[in-house]
């Protein structure tokens, strides 16, 4: 007996396709109005006026503003882990971390060209480093990104990281550089990809040489007298 009615299967998939363009309607209308006029000005009901649904929609996908404001950064978080667990075995810490942000950034519009412009995310990330509210917010998920990392290092290396320190450490001068980064090019002109690329990979580039490096060009060789002595 032939039927017009979509199997099981297909009518499941079809509710999930509609939901998933629901929210992300929601998170796109979101972040332009948060870009556009500011996240504290921004009220719930002028997300839903934009998009044509109501408040119980939204929370239907986001608890608040605060979690629609970092779904896409949670994407991009998701994007990095992917590419951190990706990298050779024989690459170190630092050298997968390194590779695994690059990476990142290289991909970054086929990884969220499906939800957002990239360009969207990116003025989105700007809005967090210039938000005092979003920027605390993002300052503590730091913390547990670190920990994350510090983990999945440890698991790279077959380490404990409750016993060694050493994962910890590394994931701490990584997301530190990070954290600087994206401060400073929250700060300029520039907000392309290729710029926070850039300022990414340069200060990477000096972790090893800012820690153990001599930072004066005419340091006194150690145990010498200083001069008049």
């Amino acid at each position: 007996m032939r039927t017009d009615e979509p199997t099981a299967p297909v009518a499941a998939g079809l509710r999930e396709r509609k939901k998933r363009r629901t929210r992300d309607a929601l998170l796109r209308a979101a972040l332009l109005l948060f870009v556009s006029q500011g996240y504290e000005r921004t009220t719930v009901d002028e997300i839903t006026d934009t998009v044509h649904v109501s408040q119980r929609t939204f929370f239907r996908y986001f608890a608040n503003k605060e979690e629609v404001a970092f779904a896409v950064q949670d994407l991009v978080e998701s994007h990095f882990f992917a590419a951190l667990q990706a990298r050779p075995a024989a690459e170190g810490p630092l050298e997968a971390m390194r590779g695994a942000v690059l990476a990142t950034w290289d991909t970054l519009d086929q990884a969220l060209c499906e939800v957002v412009p990239v360009d969207l995310y990116m003025r989105g990330y700007r809005l967090i480093e210039r938000t005092p509210a979003l920027l605390a917010v993002h300052l503590r998920r730091c913390t547990g990104l670190e920990e994350r990392i510090a983990r999945l290092l440890a698991a790279r290396e077959g380490l404990d990281a409750d016993a060694d320190p050493r994962p910890r450490v590394a994931a701490a001068a990584f997301c530190g550089v990070m954290r600087v980064t994206g401060r400073l090019w929250g700060q300029g002109e520039d907000t392309s990809v290729a710029a926070i690329r850039r300022m990414t990979e340069t200060y990477l580039d000096q972790i090893g040489p800012a820690l153990t490096g001599n930072w004066r060009r005419n340091a006194p060789t150690a145990g010498a007298r200083p001069a008049g002595r």
